[in-house]
């Protein structure tokens, strides 16, 4: 009788034992199924963070378009670093950035009052974005001497042409193509015919350039508005 009791004892805790074993198994299985899916979500975070990161990049490198033009590499050859290099431009409004570039030297002077004392153009471009077709020295060489003396007296003639060359709102290259309407009033257009990119009849020297508000694009001609403007 006393070993029934001893064998019935043994089976209960031999039970017993494979019970609690078995709810330990579980236990850990359902912890390391837990652990995997917490691990499996991580990784699926990290990819899409990944993802996310990577198109955002691109959209960025996909903005930063290069300045282009027949110009370009002689600027930048002439200009490696300083106010005037293309990378520091960037960080400049346009309202400081013309002064910097000695291709804009006239411009400059037309744009401050240099040129005519009644014209002073800097506060206005100094807020907003813009597109802005700037003349270089070379486009002001064109200019007679009559024309030049005539804009030194007449601050609306003057006023009106300087407005001529600037649009609202900063047209990139990919962009700039088309027919624009400036704050003059009147409108010029851009065409591109292989890598020749020209504004009415003027030549894009170097287009392109991003500055902190405004885009430029250097031509080799002053722009010259309709009569009725």
């Amino acid at each position: 009788m006393k070993r029934e009791r001893n064998r019935v004892g043994l089976k209960a805790a031999s039970l017993a034992g494979a019970t609690i074993l078995s709810l330990s198994l579980v236990a850990c299985s359902s912890d390391d199924a837990e652990e995997t899916m917490s691990s499996a979500s991580e990784t699926m975070t990290s990819m899409s963070e990944s993802a996310t990161s990577e198109t955002a990049t691109s959209e960025e490198a996909a903005n930063d378009e290069a300045p282009f033009g027949p110009g370009c590499q002689a600027y930048a050859e002439a200009h490696p670093d300083g106010p005037a290099s293309l990378d520091e431009l960037k960080k400049q409004n346009i309202a400081e950035a013309v002064a910097n570039i000695p291709e804009l030297k006239t411009l400059t002077a037309a744009l401050t009052g240099g040129l005519n004392p009644e014209v002073e153009l800097t506060d206005t471009l100094r807020d907003g974005e813009w597109t802005v077709f700037a003349p270089t020295e070379e486009a002001f060489g064109k200019l007679d001497a009559a024309t030049v003396e005539k804009l030194k007296q007449d601050p609306e003639l003057l006023k009106s042409i300087l407005t001529y060359h600037v649009v609202d709102g900063q047209a990139a290259p990919s962009k700039a193509v088309g027919t624009h309407t400036t704050v003059n009033g009147a409108e010029l257009t851009v065409t591109k015919e292989g890598e020749d990119v020209r504004v009415n009849e003027a030549g894009v020297l170097c287009g392109g350039i991003q500055l902190e508000n405004a885009v430029v694009y250097m031509v080799d001609s002053v722009l010259m508005p309709p009569m009725d403007k």
